[in-house]
This record gives structure tokens, sequence and C-alpha cells, in this order.
């Protein structure tokens, strides 16, 4: 194929791609299947990559960025991003009316009602027809470039259907409600902070500075607004609109015109009606003027437009009856109490469950079993107990305990000290299994190349594995009809279990994922018991004989080893021939570093913290994890933290990993 067939053909692609992610993303109303879609933007990918020089901005090839980004820059927006007044009752909308009219002296103004969507208000300009600007509102003057993860969001159109000079609008980035769901739930199986809700989710996921952490968090948007525009005239807003939407923007789903502002309110409650139905947030409606050239005569204050009000929605409380508590035991192994509550009908959908949080949310709000309580959903989403009704206690109501043991797999629940949070201790947990599994094949613990999420989830689901030990006993014919799997793949992924046996003692012990006890202490363990037999028959004295083991860390690993499912998992992985023995260290190249601590801090670009740490020992030097006047030697790679931070403050020596290279040459 020469440059120019090659030249067509990529045409041909994008335009077949761009026209299917419109009606998947936009329309939702898909054409093809997922297959045919990856199959034309896979042959569109290797064009691209024989013929390099052929690759453009607009391409859906680059709706994923590359390299994470430095930083953000700066943009000034020519059209200021202001914010709209708020009302919040039927009288302060029938004010807002009353200054339109007296303002215009007209009596004729027609008002298009839209939903407010809850999410990230940003900027999209286009030259020519080409996405070439994205960026958020900032302080409504200065706002940051953030074109690269904008790409990310499928229902932008990269290219128009008109190719007029110049466009700018505006829109609200937002994620759905299911999506929202799905991200917690994805950051609670890998132990990081929740989402508050859907808004912040959405902020938080636009401002990440590498693209692809932004392309997998599934973004979506509405515009609902021409900021500026060249070559093109348009009289009404909802006129504007209809243009956007015939140029393949995905414009607000919902927006009629009214010319009395008592159909306005009728409205505004229907949308209200309808929050619960709909698939992502909103915190109110918009109503604004329809009419542009009488938007022109309004014109604005320093902070919002004249021509447009936000009605706020409060949040819908309802008064209901816990008639039970259950609790629920979460991917992390964490406890959490609910509430079983009477049916009602709150925010568009009937609740009859709430989460209580934790214990110590019901004992401040002293919460018992059969209170009168009133209900809301925060963030429209998720319900929760506000309040106790309590002078409608009748007597009969009884206190909530927490279980002594985890109602799923019955092993000991453990509450650390100045911890909310009462977690489940057992290694083979059905509630926790997803998670604990992700961990034990991780690099930095059995390191099992291959074994990924989605690999793990359907080996759970086809009910191959109950546990981790579980993976040492698959079967080439337990993968290879696999989805995605295929005899080559099932053929690496058992070579890389296979390989994973001879691991040393410090890795298994990282990998059970023990509380408390992280890479550094699993080889302190490992390296003074020598055996697994050994360590699981010490007890806290024995442990915190060893030097940065602490009562804590001695107590938690005592709890786990002593736990039916964790000495369960320990045989299968002995039968399966798992290496459960400290191996010897490595020879001592020579003494180099002897008498030098060592910390080390930060992402190393050609080692992993555990080979850097080998390296260290192996030339007679020690490694800690903490700094302090002892400390020889931080090792800083990129993005280190506070450990960088009181090297600095003790004036211990920093290096960097090539003067490190030096050192070890």
């Amino acid at each position: 194929m020469n440059i120019e067939q090659a030249k067509k053909r990529i045409n041909e692609l994008r335009e077949a791609i761009e026209y299917h992610n419109y009606k998947y993303y936009v329309e939702d109303q898909p054409e093809i299947s997922d297959f045919d879609y990856d199959k034309l933007l896979r042959e569109l990918e290797e064009l691209e990559a024989k013929f390099p020089e052929l690759i453009t901005p607009d391409s859906p090839t680059q709706r994923v960025g590359g390299k994470p980004l430095e930083g953000f820059e700066t943009v000034v927006h020519n059209v200021p991003m202001q914010s709209l007044s708020d009302v919040f009752n039927e009288n302060e909308l029938y004010e807002f009316d009353n200054r339109v009219k007296t303002a215009l002296h007209s009596q004729e103004v027609e008002y298009v009602v839209e939903l407010k969507i809850d999410g990230l208000s940003v900027s999209l300009e286009y030259e020519n027809g080409t996405f070439i600007r994205g960026s958020t509102r900032g302080d409504g003057v200065i706002g940051e470039d953030v074109t690269q993860n904008l790409k990310t969001i499928k229902s932008i159109p990269l290219k128009l259907q008109e190719k007029i000079p110049y466009l700018e609008v505006r829109g609200e980035v937002f994620i759905s409600r299911d999506n929202f769901i799905k991200l917690n739930e994805q950051r609670e199986a890998m132990e990081e902070p929740l989402f508050a809700n859907p808004r912040n989710a959405a902020a938080g996921s636009l401002r990440q500075l590498d693209p692809r952490v932004t392309a997998g968090r599934k973004l979506d948007i509405y515009i609902f607004n021409v900021q500026q525009v060249q070559g093109k005239n348009f009289n009404t807003h909802a006129e504007s609109l209809e243009y956007l939407k015939n140029q393949g923007f995905k414009v607000s789903p919902t927006y009629n015109v009214f010319k009395d502002i008592k159909d306005v309110y009728g409205e505004i409650l229907r949308l209200g009606e309808s929050r619960g139905t709909l698939p992502f947030e909103i915190d109110g409606a918009v109503v604004k003027v329809n009419s542009l050239r009488q938007r022109d005569a309004l014109g604005s204050t320093s902070k919002s437009p004249r021509w447009a009000v936000a009605f706020k929605f409060p949040a819908e409380r309802k008064e209901t009856v816990i008639k039970d508590i259950y609790v629920q035991v979460g991917r992390t192994g964490a406890l959490t109490p609910n509430a079983i509550l009477e049916p009602v009908r709150l925010a568009g959908t009937t609740v009859s469950r709430a989460t209580l949080h934790n214990i110590d949310y019901i004992r401040q709000k002293d919460i018992r079993i059969g209170d009168t309580v009133i209900v809301q959903k925060a963030g429209d989403i998720i319900p929760e107990v506000v309040e106790v009704v309590k002078e409608k206690r009748k007597g009969g109501e009884k206190e909530f305990h927490m279980p002594t043991h985890c109602p799923v797999c019955g092993a000991e629940v453990l509450r650390e000290e100045g911890e909310a949070v009462t977690r489940c201790t057992g290694i083979e947990c059905p509630a926790q299994l997803m998670r604990n599994i992700i961990h034990f094949a991780s690099r930095d613990a059995m390191n099992i190349e291959g074994l990924g999420p989605a690999i793990i989830e359907q080996l759970l689901e086809k009910d191959l594995i109950k546990g981790a030990a579980d993976l040492y006993y698959l079967k080439f014919e337990d993968l290879v009809n696999m989805d995605r799997m295929g005899k080559k793949s099932a053929e690496n992924l058992l070579n890389a279990i296979e390989k994973s046996k001879g691991n040393d003692l410090s890795r298994v012990l990282y990998a059970f994922g023990i509380r408390l006890i992280g890479q550094r202490a699993a080889k302190l363990l490992a390296d003074h018991f020598g055996s697994i037999d050994r360590l699981v028959q010490a007890n806290v004295e024995d442990l915190t004989q060893i030097h940065e083991i602490g009562d804590k860390m001695a107590q938690s690993v005592v709890n786990f080893f002593k736990q039916e499912q964790s000495k369960d998992t320990i045989e299968k992985l002995r039968r399966a021939g798992v290496n459960l023995q400290s191996l010897k260290k490595e020879a001592i190249k020579d003494n180099r570093f002897e008498g030098l601590t060592f910390v080390l801090t930060g992402t190393l670009t050609n080692y992993t913290r555990s080979e850097a740490a080998n390296i260290i020992e192996s030339f007679g030097g020690k490694v800690s994890g903490s700094v302090s006047k002892k400390t020889s030697y931080v090792l800083a790679g990129e993005e280190a933290g506070s450990k960088l931070d009181k090297a600095n403050q003790l004036g211990v020596k920093v290096i960097n990993e090539q003067e490190f290279q030096e050192m070890i040459k």
C-alpha cells in the first residue's frame, strides 16, 4: 500500500469510527458490535504506525494521550465563564422574571429550561471545524488547559460537520451514576480513597496529569452554550443548541421553551420529580432567556449573567423506620453496618436500605433498631440516615453492636486503635477475595505476570479458584477456554505461576496482605525466622525482638496466623510446592557500604525498591524504612515525598539514581 492509498483508507476509517462514536456515545444507538468497532480502530492504529506522517490531532487514535503531563498550562478566557445566580423557591423565580421584563421594558420573553448537571464546567474551542483546545472554568477568567484529557471523552467531536472559522462552546463534564459506583468499587478494591460524589469524581478525573487515567474513568459531557462563534449567526439559544446537535455535539438532554413563568416553574417541578430516574446527577434546573438579542440587552454583572438563573433543588429528606441493621463486608474486608428501612419514596426511587457508615457514626447519632429516622440521598445517590427523631421513641428500640466475627466467613474481626473501620482478618473471605488475589499476584508480591484483575474476576466467576493458593492448582484446560485467553496466553500464565513458586519467603509474607506488614517488615520477618513454620509459632514477644517490628505489627502477625483460613492457605501452598523458606542472602560482593544505612523514597527508573535494597545489602549496607540522624544516604527517585523533606531537615545526604549507579560500579 502506497501513501496515497493509505491516506484514503485512513480517512475512511476515521469517518467511520467518529460516526460510530456519535451513534454510541451521543445518540446511545450503536450500529455495530464492540468487536467490529475495535477492528476498525486497530486497522487505523496499524496504518498510522506504518505511515506516522499521516497522523493528525483529530484522529480517533489521539483520544488517549501519551506520556503524563508535567502540569497544566493556564488559559485566559476571552468570554468569561461566569457562574449563575441561584434561586431556591417559586417567589424568587418570579422576582427574576420581573427583573428581566422590567429591564427589557417588555412582557414578551421566552425562557429555555434545562437540567443543571452537577459536574465540571469546561470550554471547547474549534478552528476550521477541528478541536484545538479545551480548558476548565477556573476562576471564570483564567482556567487550565486540559485538552489532552478532554480528547479522551468520546462524546466530544474532534471534528465538526461544518468547517466554520471559529467556535467556542461551554459544557459540563460529568460521570454517570453507574460509572461513579463502579469507579468507587475499583478504588475500594485497591484501598484508595473513595470519591465523595460524582462531581468530585469528574473534577478529579479531568485534572489528572496522566491522560490515560482520565481515559479509564469513562467521563461524559453535555454542551449547553455557545460562547463565541465566527461565520454563523443565531437568533435564539434553542436555535444554537439545534445547530450544535447537528455538528455532532451531545447537547443538553432536556431543553424546552416557555413564554409564561408559571409554565417555567411547572417544568422545574417536573424535572425535580425525575431527578432520581436520570442516569446522571443534577442539582437543579437552569432558566435562560431564549432570545440572544435580549440577552445582549440584559448583559451581566461582574459575577453572573442577568439573563439566567439556577433553580437549586433541596436535598429531599423523608421520615421512615429502621426495621433492622445488618453488616455488609466490602472488598477490603471493611464491615459496614446498613439499615433496613420501611420502604420510602426518595428522590425518584424507593429506598429500603441506607448506609450507617461505621459503629462510631451509629453511636454519635444514637441510632437504634426500631428508631424513626430522617433519610436522604448523599449526592442524590447513596441513601443515608441523617438524624433520629428521638421524640418518637417508644422504649422498645434496641442498641446495635458490631459482630466479633465476620458474617461472611466467620473469621475474627479487628478494629485497629485510632481507626473507625472494623475489618475481617480472613485471607479466604469471599467478600474480599478479589482484592486479596490481586495483591497476592502483584509485582512486589508473588509477581505472577499476566494475572490481572480481569483474569482473576473470570477465575472467581467460573469457580476455578476460591483463594490465592488455588492459583497453583490451575490446569491448562481450565484456562484455555476463558475469554481472551487462548493457548499461548494460558501457557504463559501457567509458566508465570510455576515460576512464582521459587520466590523468597519475604514475598509470600507480603503477598498474604497481613495488616501493617509491608515489604520491609516481610523481609525482616523472613530473614529472622527463616521459615514459615518458625514464624507461625512466634508470639508477640518473639516478634518485637526484631528491630522495627512494634507491638501493633507483632499482634497483627499473631492474629493472622492463628486464623484457620491462614493455616489452610499455607498448607495448600506447601502441597503445591511453593517455597516457604527464606532463601540464602546474596553473597556479599564487597563491604563498600559496611556501616552505612540507606533509605529509599520515590519511584526509581532502573530498579524496583526491592532490587535497589538487595544491591545495597549485597555490598554490606543496611536499608531502613525511616529517615533519622543515623541515616547515611537517602536514595530519591521521582515524586519523592516526606522522607526527602525529612532528609533535608536533618542534613542527611540525598543521592539520585545516577549517583547511586556510580557508587555500585
